[in-house]
Protein backbone atom coordinates (compact mmCIF):
# COMPACT_ATOMS: atom_id res chain seq x y z
CA UNK A 1 0.00 0.00 0.00
CA UNK A 2 3.07 1.99 0.69
CA UNK A 3 4.46 1.53 -2.74
CA UNK A 4 1.65 2.35 -4.50
CA UNK A 5 0.76 5.61 -2.28
CA UNK A 6 4.35 6.82 -2.96
CA UNK A 7 3.61 6.49 -7.01
CA UNK A 8 0.50 8.10 -6.77
CA UNK A 9 1.53 10.97 -5.06
CA UNK A 10 4.34 11.57 -7.64
CA UNK A 11 2.23 11.48 -10.43
CA UNK A 12 0.41 14.23 -8.16
CA UNK A 13 2.98 16.32 -7.79
CA UNK A 14 4.12 16.01 -11.21
CA UNK A 15 1.24 16.67 -12.72
CA UNK A 16 1.15 20.19 -10.12
CA UNK A 17 4.72 20.95 -11.38
CA UNK A 18 3.77 20.68 -14.95
CA UNK A 19 0.35 23.25 -14.54
CA UNK A 20 2.57 25.64 -12.21
CA UNK A 21 5.69 25.88 -15.56
CA UNK A 22 3.16 25.73 -18.31
CA UNK A 23 1.37 28.86 -15.61
CA UNK A 24 4.57 30.74 -14.65
CA UNK A 25 6.60 30.66 -18.35
CA UNK A 26 4.62 33.31 -20.06
CA UNK A 27 4.69 35.38 -17.14
CA UNK A 28 8.11 34.99 -17.26
CA UNK A 29 8.90 36.22 -20.92
CA UNK A 30 6.20 38.83 -21.03
CA UNK A 31 7.81 41.20 -17.93
CA UNK A 32 11.44 41.14 -19.41
CA UNK A 33 10.42 41.62 -22.82
CA UNK A 34 8.59 44.76 -21.90
CA UNK A 35 11.07 45.86 -19.72
CA UNK A 36 13.44 45.48 -22.92
CA UNK A 37 10.53 47.36 -25.17
CA UNK A 38 10.48 50.10 -22.43
CA UNK A 39 14.36 50.09 -22.08
CA UNK A 40 14.65 51.45 -25.68
CA UNK A 41 14.97 55.38 -26.35
CA UNK A 42 11.65 56.60 -28.44
CA UNK A 43 10.73 60.15 -30.01
CA UNK A 44 7.06 59.63 -28.95
CA UNK A 45 5.82 58.60 -25.69
CA UNK A 46 2.57 56.89 -26.78
CA UNK A 47 4.78 54.05 -28.42
CA UNK A 48 5.26 53.69 -24.75
CA UNK A 49 1.76 53.99 -23.32
CA UNK A 50 1.14 51.43 -26.07
CA UNK A 51 3.26 48.78 -24.83
CA UNK A 52 2.23 49.31 -21.36
CA UNK A 53 -1.67 49.27 -21.90
CA UNK A 54 -0.68 45.91 -24.08
CA UNK A 55 1.02 44.12 -21.30
CA UNK A 56 -1.86 44.98 -19.13
CA UNK A 57 -4.19 43.88 -20.62
CA UNK A 58 -2.18 40.58 -21.75
CA UNK A 59 -1.66 39.69 -18.23
CA UNK A 60 -4.91 40.52 -17.12
CA UNK A 61 -6.31 38.15 -19.35
CA UNK A 62 -3.76 35.57 -18.13
CA UNK A 63 -4.37 36.13 -14.45
CA UNK A 64 -8.26 35.88 -15.00
CA UNK A 65 -7.17 32.43 -16.81
CA UNK A 66 -5.37 31.26 -13.47
CA UNK A 67 -8.40 33.03 -11.34
CA UNK A 68 -11.38 31.31 -13.78
CA UNK A 69 -8.99 27.99 -14.83
CA UNK A 70 -9.76 27.56 -18.35
CA UNK A 71 -7.85 24.12 -18.71
CA UNK A 72 -10.86 22.23 -17.30
CA UNK A 73 -13.34 24.50 -19.11
CA UNK A 74 -13.96 22.08 -21.72
CA UNK A 75 -13.09 22.63 -25.38
CA UNK A 76 -15.18 26.16 -25.97
CA UNK A 77 -13.53 28.12 -23.15
CA UNK A 78 -10.30 26.44 -23.58
CA UNK A 79 -10.65 27.88 -26.91
CA UNK A 80 -11.85 31.08 -26.40
CA UNK A 81 -9.10 31.57 -23.67
CA UNK A 82 -6.10 30.58 -26.58
CA UNK A 83 -7.40 32.58 -29.29
CA UNK A 84 -7.88 35.33 -27.02
CA UNK A 85 -4.03 35.44 -26.17
CA UNK A 86 -2.92 34.90 -29.32
CA UNK A 87 -4.19 37.98 -30.78
CA UNK A 88 -3.11 39.75 -28.03
CA UNK A 89 0.61 38.08 -28.35
CA UNK A 90 0.02 39.22 -32.44
CA UNK A 91 -0.69 42.81 -31.53
CA UNK A 92 2.53 43.03 -28.94
CA UNK A 93 4.70 41.56 -31.97
CA UNK A 94 3.28 43.88 -34.28
CA UNK A 95 4.08 46.28 -31.65
CA UNK A 96 7.48 45.41 -31.38
CA UNK A 97 9.18 41.92 -32.33
CA UNK A 98 10.86 41.98 -29.17
CA UNK A 99 7.75 39.93 -27.88
CA UNK A 100 8.56 37.30 -30.21
CA UNK A 101 9.48 35.59 -27.30
CA UNK A 102 6.36 35.85 -25.33
CA UNK A 103 4.65 34.10 -28.06
CA UNK A 104 6.48 31.36 -27.96
CA UNK A 105 5.17 30.70 -24.45
CA UNK A 106 2.44 30.19 -26.39
CA UNK A 107 3.36 26.32 -27.11
CA UNK A 108 3.22 25.37 -23.88
CA UNK A 109 -0.20 26.47 -23.99
CA UNK A 110 -1.41 24.86 -26.62
CA UNK A 111 0.01 21.58 -24.78
CA UNK A 112 -2.93 21.72 -22.24
CA UNK A 113 -5.67 22.12 -25.20
CA UNK A 114 -7.92 18.93 -25.45
CA UNK A 115 -5.90 17.56 -28.19
CA UNK A 116 -7.99 18.31 -31.13
CA UNK A 117 -7.06 21.60 -30.44
CA UNK A 118 -3.45 21.12 -29.56
CA UNK A 119 -2.53 21.19 -33.33
CA UNK A 120 -5.06 24.14 -33.92
CA UNK A 121 -3.03 26.02 -31.46
CA UNK A 122 0.43 24.97 -32.48
CA UNK A 123 -0.09 25.96 -36.02
CA UNK A 124 -2.01 29.15 -34.86
CA UNK A 125 0.94 30.10 -32.60
CA UNK A 126 3.40 28.84 -35.48
CA UNK A 127 1.37 31.25 -38.25
CA UNK A 128 1.57 33.86 -35.72
CA UNK A 129 5.51 33.64 -35.27
CA UNK A 130 6.68 33.17 -39.23
CA UNK A 131 4.01 35.86 -40.24
CA UNK A 132 5.95 38.46 -37.94
CA UNK A 133 9.32 37.60 -38.70
CA UNK A 134 8.99 36.38 -42.66
CA UNK A 135 5.97 37.92 -43.35
CA UNK A 136 3.30 36.85 -45.89
CA UNK A 137 4.47 35.42 -48.83
CA UNK A 138 4.91 37.62 -51.76
CA UNK A 139 5.84 40.60 -49.77
CA UNK A 140 9.28 40.24 -50.24
CA UNK A 141 10.14 41.23 -53.75
CA UNK A 142 13.74 39.98 -53.69
CA UNK A 143 13.13 36.73 -52.82
CA UNK A 144 10.63 34.38 -55.74
CA UNK A 145 6.65 33.88 -54.17
CA UNK A 146 7.30 29.72 -55.12
CA UNK A 147 10.54 30.15 -52.50
CA UNK A 148 8.59 32.42 -50.06
CA UNK A 149 5.59 29.83 -50.10
CA UNK A 150 7.87 26.77 -49.69
CA UNK A 151 9.37 28.22 -46.43
CA UNK A 152 6.60 29.76 -45.07
CA UNK A 153 4.27 26.82 -45.68
CA UNK A 154 7.15 24.02 -44.64
CA UNK A 155 8.73 25.71 -41.59
CA UNK A 156 4.71 26.02 -40.36
CA UNK A 157 3.80 22.51 -41.31
CA UNK A 158 6.90 21.14 -39.80
CA UNK A 159 6.95 22.90 -36.79
CA UNK A 160 3.12 21.91 -35.99
CA UNK A 161 4.06 18.18 -36.85
CA UNK A 162 6.60 18.50 -34.86
CA UNK A 163 5.38 20.23 -31.32
CA UNK A 164 1.60 19.18 -31.91
CA UNK A 165 2.60 15.80 -32.54
CA UNK A 166 5.09 15.62 -29.39
CA UNK A 167 2.69 17.67 -27.06
CA UNK A 168 -0.38 15.20 -28.22
CA UNK A 169 1.62 11.91 -27.29
CA UNK A 170 3.31 13.31 -24.57
CA UNK A 171 -0.99 13.97 -23.19
CA UNK A 172 -1.54 10.36 -24.60
CA UNK A 173 0.99 8.77 -22.63
CA UNK A 174 0.27 10.94 -19.97
CA UNK A 175 -3.17 9.66 -19.66
CA UNK A 176 -2.31 5.98 -20.21
CA UNK A 177 0.14 6.29 -17.68
CA UNK A 178 -2.44 7.03 -15.24
CA UNK A 179 -4.85 4.46 -16.54
CA UNK A 180 -2.77 2.18 -15.61
CA UNK A 181 -1.48 3.42 -12.39
CA UNK A 182 -5.38 3.36 -11.35
CA UNK A 183 -5.52 -0.27 -12.64
CA UNK A 184 -2.59 -1.34 -10.97
CA UNK A 185 -4.07 0.81 -7.19
CA UNK A 186 -7.72 -1.45 -8.11
CA UNK A 187 -5.83 -4.91 -8.95
CA UNK A 188 -4.05 -4.36 -5.27
CA UNK A 189 -7.02 -3.93 -4.01
CA UNK A 190 -8.63 -6.77 -5.26
CA UNK A 191 -5.38 -8.57 -4.52
CA UNK A 192 -5.75 -7.53 -0.74
CA UNK A 193 -9.75 -8.02 -1.02
CA UNK A 194 -8.46 -11.62 -2.14
CA UNK A 195 -6.06 -11.96 0.23
CA UNK A 196 -8.84 -11.29 3.11
CA UNK A 197 -11.35 -13.70 1.41
CA UNK A 198 -8.65 -16.35 1.50
CA UNK A 199 -7.60 -15.88 4.70
CA UNK A 200 -11.40 -16.60 5.72
CA UNK A 201 -11.74 -19.60 3.71
CA UNK A 202 -8.86 -20.78 5.22
CA UNK A 203 -10.38 -20.00 8.80
CA UNK A 204 -13.71 -21.63 7.67
CA UNK A 205 -11.65 -24.10 6.81
CA UNK A 206 -10.07 -24.98 9.87
CA UNK A 207 -13.19 -24.66 11.94
CA UNK A 208 -15.14 -27.37 9.73
CA UNK A 209 -11.77 -29.55 10.01
CA UNK A 210 -12.30 -29.06 13.98
CA UNK A 211 -16.38 -29.41 13.54
CA UNK A 212 -15.69 -32.78 11.73
CA UNK A 213 -13.13 -33.90 13.50
CA UNK A 214 -15.32 -33.64 16.78
CA UNK A 215 -18.43 -35.86 15.02
CA UNK A 216 -15.53 -38.47 14.38
CA UNK A 217 -14.80 -38.53 17.76
CA UNK A 218 -18.00 -38.80 19.11
CA UNK A 219 -19.30 -41.31 16.52
CA UNK A 220 -15.73 -43.34 17.75
CA UNK A 221 -16.70 -43.04 21.75
CA UNK A 222 -20.27 -43.70 21.37
CA UNK A 223 -19.61 -46.64 18.92
CA UNK A 224 -16.82 -48.42 21.10
CA UNK A 225 -15.70 -46.42 24.76
CA UNK A 226 -19.31 -45.41 25.34
CA UNK A 227 -20.91 -49.31 24.22
CA UNK A 228 -18.09 -51.05 26.49
CA UNK A 229 -18.88 -49.03 29.60
CA UNK A 230 -22.25 -50.24 28.99
CA UNK A 231 -21.97 -53.62 28.90
CA UNK A 232 -18.98 -53.67 31.61
CA UNK A 233 -22.71 -51.83 33.54
CA UNK A 234 -24.42 -54.52 32.49
CA UNK A 235 -22.13 -57.64 33.27
CA UNK A 236 -21.16 -55.75 36.82
CA UNK A 237 -25.06 -55.06 37.30
CA UNK A 238 -26.15 -59.32 36.64
CA UNK A 239 -22.94 -59.79 38.60
CA UNK A 240 -25.08 -57.92 41.48
CA UNK A 241 -27.91 -60.13 41.49
CA UNK A 242 -26.10 -63.53 41.70
CA UNK A 243 -23.40 -62.19 44.32
CA UNK A 244 -24.54 -65.00 46.59
CA UNK A 245 -23.91 -67.49 44.18
CA UNK A 246 -20.13 -67.54 43.55
CA UNK A 247 -19.92 -69.75 40.20
CA UNK A 248 -23.02 -67.74 39.01
CA UNK A 249 -21.41 -64.47 39.39
CA UNK A 250 -17.94 -65.06 38.16
CA UNK A 251 -18.74 -65.03 34.43
CA UNK A 252 -19.71 -61.79 34.24
CA UNK A 253 -17.38 -60.28 36.46
CA UNK A 254 -14.94 -61.81 33.52
CA UNK A 255 -16.89 -60.75 30.67
CA UNK A 256 -16.97 -57.04 32.30
CA UNK A 257 -13.02 -57.66 32.40
CA UNK A 258 -12.95 -58.52 29.18
CA UNK A 259 -14.74 -55.55 28.03
CA UNK A 260 -13.12 -53.02 30.03
CA UNK A 261 -9.80 -54.22 28.45
CA UNK A 262 -11.00 -53.97 24.99
CA UNK A 263 -12.41 -50.42 26.35
CA UNK A 264 -9.19 -49.54 26.97
CA UNK A 265 -7.84 -50.75 23.58
CA UNK A 266 -10.17 -49.08 21.64
CA UNK A 267 -9.41 -45.97 23.81
CA UNK A 268 -5.67 -45.83 23.46
CA UNK A 269 -6.13 -46.46 19.48
CA UNK A 270 -8.28 -43.06 19.32
CA UNK A 271 -5.95 -41.12 21.10
CA UNK A 272 -3.10 -42.63 18.81
CA UNK A 273 -5.32 -41.78 16.04
CA UNK A 274 -5.57 -38.24 17.35
CA UNK A 275 -1.73 -37.52 16.74
CA UNK A 276 0.42 -39.98 15.30
CA UNK A 277 4.00 -41.62 17.37
CA UNK A 278 6.00 -40.04 14.67
CA UNK A 279 4.48 -36.45 15.20
CA UNK A 280 5.08 -36.14 18.74
CA UNK A 281 8.53 -34.78 18.67
CA UNK A 282 9.61 -34.08 15.23
CA UNK A 283 8.11 -32.35 12.34
CA UNK A 284 6.42 -33.31 8.92
CA UNK A 285 9.58 -34.27 6.82
CA UNK A 286 11.44 -35.96 9.23
CA UNK A 287 8.20 -38.27 10.30
CA UNK A 288 7.61 -39.16 6.80
CA UNK A 289 11.17 -40.21 6.46
CA UNK A 290 10.91 -42.21 9.59
CA UNK A 291 7.69 -43.51 8.40
CA UNK A 292 9.06 -44.45 4.68
CA UNK A 293 11.85 -45.89 6.38
CA UNK A 294 9.96 -48.64 8.52
CA UNK A 295 7.62 -49.20 6.27
CA UNK A 296 10.50 -50.49 3.74
CA UNK A 297 12.24 -52.66 5.91
CA UNK A 298 8.74 -54.32 6.66
CA UNK A 299 6.74 -54.92 3.35
CA UNK A 300 10.72 -55.24 1.25
CA UNK A 301 9.64 -52.39 -0.89
CA UNK A 302 11.66 -49.87 -2.20
CA UNK A 303 10.96 -46.63 -1.53
CA UNK A 304 12.01 -42.57 -0.90
CA UNK A 305 11.07 -39.23 0.14
CA UNK A 306 12.14 -36.32 -1.23
CA UNK A 307 11.58 -33.20 -0.07
CA UNK A 308 11.76 -29.68 -1.89
CA UNK A 309 11.08 -26.13 -0.83
CA UNK A 310 11.56 -23.87 1.88
CA UNK A 311 10.70 -25.98 4.94
CA UNK A 312 7.96 -24.19 7.57
CA UNK A 313 6.64 -25.52 10.45
CA UNK A 314 2.98 -26.51 9.36
CA UNK A 315 0.06 -26.51 12.12
CA UNK A 316 -0.73 -29.42 13.65
CA UNK A 317 -4.11 -30.66 12.00
CA UNK A 318 -1.96 -29.72 8.62
CA UNK A 319 0.80 -31.94 9.30
CA UNK A 320 -1.84 -35.14 11.06
CA UNK A 321 -3.48 -35.13 8.16
CA UNK A 322 -0.64 -35.68 5.32
CA UNK A 323 0.62 -37.62 7.73
CA UNK A 324 -2.30 -39.96 7.28
CA UNK A 325 -2.83 -39.55 3.98
CA UNK A 326 0.87 -41.21 3.26
CA UNK A 327 0.02 -43.50 5.57
CA UNK A 328 -3.09 -44.92 4.23
CA UNK A 329 -1.39 -44.10 0.57
CA UNK A 330 1.19 -46.47 1.22
CA UNK A 331 -1.01 -49.06 3.88
CA UNK A 332 -2.94 -49.75 0.09
CA UNK A 333 0.31 -50.08 -1.71
CA UNK A 334 1.51 -53.00 0.65
CA UNK A 335 -2.07 -54.32 0.56
CA UNK A 336 -3.23 -54.33 -2.88
CA UNK A 337 -0.51 -52.96 -5.44
CA UNK A 338 2.51 -55.27 -5.51
CA UNK A 339 4.44 -52.69 -6.63
CA UNK A 340 8.82 -52.62 -6.77
CA UNK A 341 9.26 -49.20 -6.32
CA UNK A 342 7.31 -45.96 -4.57
CA UNK A 343 8.06 -42.56 -4.25
CA UNK A 344 6.65 -40.34 -1.99
CA UNK A 345 7.36 -36.35 -2.01
CA UNK A 346 7.01 -33.60 -0.13
CA UNK A 347 6.59 -29.99 -1.68
CA UNK A 348 6.59 -26.42 0.20
CA UNK A 349 5.01 -23.97 -2.14
CA UNK A 350 4.34 -20.21 -0.90
CA UNK A 351 0.76 -21.09 0.09
CA UNK A 352 0.44 -24.08 0.17
CA UNK A 353 1.95 -27.70 0.59
CA UNK A 354 1.93 -30.94 -1.60
CA UNK A 355 2.32 -34.49 -0.73
CA UNK A 356 2.71 -36.97 -4.02
CA UNK A 357 2.53 -40.79 -3.27
CA UNK A 358 3.54 -42.67 -6.56
CA UNK A 359 3.76 -46.56 -7.69
CA UNK A 360 5.11 -48.50 -10.25
CA UNK A 361 1.79 -51.53 -9.05
CA UNK A 362 -1.00 -52.67 -10.77
CA UNK A 363 -2.90 -49.61 -10.21
CA UNK A 364 -6.64 -49.32 -8.76
CA UNK A 365 -9.54 -51.02 -10.22
CA UNK A 366 -13.24 -51.44 -9.72
CA UNK A 367 -14.38 -50.78 -6.22
CA UNK A 368 -10.92 -49.96 -4.70
CA UNK A 369 -11.04 -46.51 -6.39
CA UNK A 370 -13.94 -45.68 -4.30
CA UNK A 371 -12.65 -47.59 -0.74
CA UNK A 372 -13.64 -46.64 2.68
CA UNK A 373 -9.48 -45.34 3.00
CA UNK A 374 -9.99 -42.88 0.24
CA UNK A 375 -12.95 -41.87 1.37
CA UNK A 376 -11.70 -40.71 4.61
CA UNK A 377 -8.24 -39.31 3.25
CA UNK A 378 -10.63 -37.00 0.94
CA UNK A 379 -12.62 -36.41 4.05
CA UNK A 380 -9.69 -35.62 6.27
CA UNK A 381 -8.08 -33.54 3.82
CA UNK A 382 -11.32 -31.23 2.37
CA UNK A 383 -11.81 -30.64 6.53
CA UNK A 384 -8.90 -28.16 6.28
CA UNK A 385 -9.39 -27.17 2.71
CA UNK A 386 -7.45 -28.89 0.36
CA UNK A 387 -8.23 -31.73 -2.51
CA UNK A 388 -6.54 -35.42 -3.12
CA UNK A 389 -6.44 -36.20 -6.80
CA UNK A 390 -6.22 -40.13 -7.96
CA UNK A 391 -4.36 -40.70 -11.30
CA UNK A 392 -4.25 -44.66 -11.81
CA UNK A 393 -5.14 -46.98 -14.20
CA UNK A 394 -4.61 -50.84 -14.84
CA UNK A 395 -1.15 -51.80 -15.17
CA UNK A 396 -0.17 -48.32 -15.20
CA UNK A 397 0.49 -47.83 -10.98
CA UNK A 398 -1.06 -45.23 -9.01
CA UNK A 399 -0.27 -41.62 -7.83
CA UNK A 400 -2.40 -39.61 -4.37
CA UNK A 401 -1.74 -36.18 -4.57
CA UNK A 402 -2.94 -34.04 -1.84
CA UNK A 403 -2.77 -30.20 -1.86
CA UNK A 404 -3.34 -28.65 1.65
CA UNK A 405 -3.15 -24.51 2.50
CA UNK A 406 0.35 -23.81 4.27
CA UNK A 407 -1.12 -23.35 7.68
CA UNK A 408 1.92 -21.93 9.76
CA UNK A 409 1.79 -23.11 13.17
CA UNK A 410 1.17 -20.08 14.74
CA UNK A 411 -1.75 -19.07 12.69
CA UNK A 412 -3.21 -21.79 14.51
Amino acid sequence: MSGRSTGVDTTRNWDRWWDVFVAVVPWTLLLPSAALVLSQPVSDWTEHTVTVGLTALVAAWMFLGCVRPWKGGGPLLSGIHFAVLLALASALMAHDTLFLMFTIALFFRAMVLPWPLTFVGVAATSIALHTTTMGFPGTDTETPFLEQLFLYVGVITVQTVAIGGGLVVATKSAEQHRERRVMVARLEEALEENAGLHAQLLAQAREAGMLDERQRMAREIHDTLAQGLTGIVTQVQAAQRVWDGPGSARPHVDRALDLARESLTEARRSVQALHPRQLVESQLPEALGEFTRRWTEEHRVRSGLDVTGERVALSPAVEVALFRVAQEALTNVAKHADASRVGVTLSYSDDVVLLDVRDDGRGMTGSRRHGFGLKSMRQRIRGIGGTVEIETGEGEGTAVSATVPAIPVEAT
